[in-house]
């Protein structure tokens, strides 16, 4: 069940600054479109400021159906819209993501890196991500690559740094969707199975760059 139009999104912004990402927001959803969810800008109640959102910051939240039922789900600013108000558009979960348990995720971050593929008896091949977090990764690959849901696959990923340092970070996930794109290419969706707590700060370091390049625009 996805949130409705007028319903109210609590949102908490995934930041740097642990105070800051313990903040709750409330936010009046203004359209559901195929593109994602159209909402207000968020204020805090307490102080009674709003949030400003940059492109690419991940969000916690949630919405209440009938019964009081809490549904979460874990989204990212896409884009922003000009109306009589600024509105923001948010990435418009899955249904099946959506849940009444709540999950704080990484930050997760749109980005382009090589990363190097190895599942069962196939040879390995080389994809682009098309973002990255500390949890989880996703990567775009030609269509004839036998993908599927459950496979568990070794990586490495390419990994630069605003200081011109490169780490090879290794790790080991489990394809939880693929998607065929328009292209005929394929965007499998990747959650860690096992990844050393370096690495994972490895890929959360340049996650945290990524965000403050986002928020310079």
């Amino acid at each position: 069940m996805l949130p409705k139009v007028n319903q109210i999104l609590h949102l908490q912004v995934n930041s740097i600054d642990e105070e800051e990402a313990k903040i709750e927001y409330k936010s009046r959803i203004a359209d559901v479109t195929d593109e994602g969810i159209v909402m207000e800008v968020p204020l805090n109640e307490r102080s009674g400021r709003l949030k400003r959102l940059y492109l690419g910051d991940e969000i916690s939240a949630y919405f209440v159906s009938q019964g009081g039922v809490k549904n979460y789900f874990n989204t990212s600013v896409v884009g922003f819209k000009e109306d009589v108000i600024r509105l923001v558009v948010i990435k418009k979960p899955e249904p099946e993501a959506i849940t009444q348990v709540q999950r704080r995720s990484f930050l997760r971050v749109p980005a382009e890196l090589e990363i190097a593929v190895k599942f069962s008896n196939q040879p390995q091949f080389v994809a682009i991500t098309d973002d990255v977090g500390g949890g989880g990764i996703s990567f775009i690959c030609d269509g004839y690559i036998p993908l599927s849901v459950n496979y568990t696959i070794s990586c490495w990923v390419l990994v630069p740094y605003k200081a011109g340092t490169i780490e090879h970070v290794p790790l080991k996930g489990e394809i939880v969707r693929v998607k065929v794109l328009e292209s005929g290419k394929q965007l499998a969706m990747v959650r860690f199975v096992d990844i050393t707590d370096r690495d994972r700060q490895k890929l959360i370091r340049f996650c945290f760059e990524r965000q403050m390049d986002f928020r310079k625009k």
